[in-house]
């Protein structure tokens, strides 16, 4: 049976919407009271689940059939009632027949899932005898937290758990590595009974927003950001409104931002947005990446389109492309590998220089857009770059096609030394940057995370030094104004804001991912 795919409206507890899967988004509740759950039950439709999951084991009072009752009385949605023992990473500590007892109830009350734990499954049945009524789907479960099996085990579990007499799998493991999810979506994709399947962690994030492509049954959604009843589940607004659940299907292409750390990146948003708008039928996702060459080996099928590459991985997926830009093989980074559909081969490009160097010669033109027929006005300007790293390079090498003159300053004189005899220019150690200003009406450009989120009172240069500069720009866009940047415009200088280099080289990775144009409003009205 396929749960994947089915085009059409669907009345949804936020409203009717276009829903391209039947995947569920189910809200697990958990609360001390009975009356607290009831409350959690109506928000949860409100944020839009489709099912909710009562978790018996987290009340602190409960009181058998009254309570059980009540809250499928009151529920305005499908329920799931899970009572999870601590042998199995819930609350419930007690003997095990009150517990069968209690879902055996639910059963008989009229609720519409119940989970039973398949170490447990064998004495369930025998308990209640074989009477389920058949309104009630039995959802049988396995736990395992600490990793994924092989995917030789992982089939021999869902064989079990079948054999348990499950209506619907349900095994969640736990992800070491990114690698791990794709031995899940393999068993997904070839279980012949309804299934869930999670990959807990950060690592496994991908298996909660990807589970519509791969025929899942449900995908867990919390209430709000923090209060998950397992690790690494996305609130219901995230699945809904950032990752656009509903409308992914079996051939819903997959982008996303290949980084370590990269739970802080704002791409999803944008480009699930623009995706949305645009009518494209892609989602772009968070991927915590330990191991470039390893991932790319994996993740080797079409439907994995297209991968924004972040720090620190850009030096090495460079040199993972089977075919590099010019630019990207001169600048030894690239921040965009592309997965060409035709025979798979990675091509990889970097629109990082090109992002900054619009941005910047946008803020020199002021209210102009883009060069004019006079060339760059980036021509012949002295333009001092701060950082030797990866956007430091793309920096320096961009400034220099534009026919500036480059100076770099780094932390490390060596590395400074290093990449102006590349780039042709010259060399400053951070430290005698205060003191630099052979002429007035020069170019900064920070591309070190100094004064980043949460070091906020760093600052690479001192205020006083500022004023020999006509714009300075800051590649960091936590907080959007840096110490820096408010020094330099106290100085009299025009500022650039790292969201501006953000946003440029998102239309240029957005364009190679779609073939579509970006839509600039729609991105500046999303990042600022």
């Amino acid at each position: 049976m396929n749960f994947a795919v089915e085009s059409g409206v669907k009345s949804m507890g936020s409203g009717v919407e276009m829903r391209k899967n039947q995947t569920l988004i189910c809200a697990p509740l958990m609360a001390d009271s009975v009356d607290q759950v009831v409350v959690l039950m109506h928000t949860a439709k409100l944020k839009g689940a489709d099912i909710v999951e009562i978790r018996l084991d987290h009340l602190k009072s409960f009181n058998g059939r009254a309570d059980i009752e009540k809250l499928i009385r009151e529920c305005p949605l499908p329920t799931l009632f899970t009572y999870r023992p601590i042998w199995e990473g819930g609350q419930y500590d007690g003997d095990e027949n009150s517990r069968f007892n209690a879902l055996r109830l639910a059963m008989e009350l009229g609720a519409d899932h119940i989970d039973i734990e398949l170490k447990a499954a064998h004495e369930f049945n025998n308990f209640i005898r074989g009477n389920k009524p058949e309104k009630c789907k039995v959802i049988v479960s396995s736990h395992n937290y600490d990793n994924t099996p092989s995917a030789e085990d992982l089939g021999n579990l869902v064989a079990r758990i079948q054999a348990a007499g499950a209506d619907i799998v349900k095994f969640a493991t736990t992800a070491l590595d990114i690698t791990d999810v794709v031995r899940v979506f393999q068993i997904m994709v070839h279980s012949q009974i309804p299934i869930i399947a999670m990959v807990m962690g950060e690592r496994g994030l991908i298996s909660r927003i990807l589970c519509p492509k791969f025929g899942g049954y449900l995908t867990f959604g919390t209430l709000e950001p923090g209060k998950v009843s397992a690790p690494g589940q996305p609130t219901i607004d995230e699945l809904v409104n950032i990752f656009n659940l509903r409308l992914i299907d079996t051939d819903t292409r997959v982008f996303g931002i290949i980084g370590k750390p990269v739970s802080h990146s704002k791409s999803p948003k944008l480009y699930n947005a623009a995706f949305k708008a645009a009518g494209f039928n892609g989602v772009y996702v968070h991927l915590l990446v330990d191991d470039v060459p390893k991932f790319f080996e994996t993740y080797s099928s079409t439907d994995f389109s297209g991968f924004s590459i972040t720090i620190p991985h850009k030096e090495v997926a460079l040199a993972l492309c089977d075919e590099v830009d010019p630019t990207a093989k001169a600048i030894g980074a690239v921040n965009c590998v592309i997965r060409r559909p035709t025979d798979g081969h990675l091509f990889g490009c970097n629109t990082d220089y090109i992002g900054a160097i619009s941005a910047i010669e946008d803020g020199l033109l002021g209210s102009h857009h883009g060069p004019t027929g006079a060339g760059s006005p980036l021509a012949g300007k002295l333009f001092v770059v701060i950082g030797a790293g990866g956007a430091g390079k793309a920096l320096a090498y961009g400034a220099k096609r534009k026919g500036a003159k480059v100076v770099i300053a780094n932390r490390t004189y060596d590395r400074a030394r290093e990449l102006a005899e590349i780039v042709g220019g010259q060399a400053l150690s951070l430290a005698e940057l205060g003191d630099f200003h052979p002429e007035s009406g020069m170019i900064l450009a920070n591309t070190t995370s100094i004064g980043m989120q949460p070091k906020v009172e760093e600052t690479p240069v001192p205020k006083e030094a500022l004023r020999h500069y006509k714009l300075v720009f800051d590649a960091v866009y936590t907080p959007k104004i840096t110490r820096l940047l408010r020094e330099a415009e106290e100085m009299g200088a025009k500022i650039v804001t790292g969201v501006e280099m953000f946003i440029g080289q998102a239309y240029e990775q957005y364009e190679r991912f779609t073939g579509l144009p970006a839509p600039k409003q729609l991105f500046k009205d999303i990042v600022n």
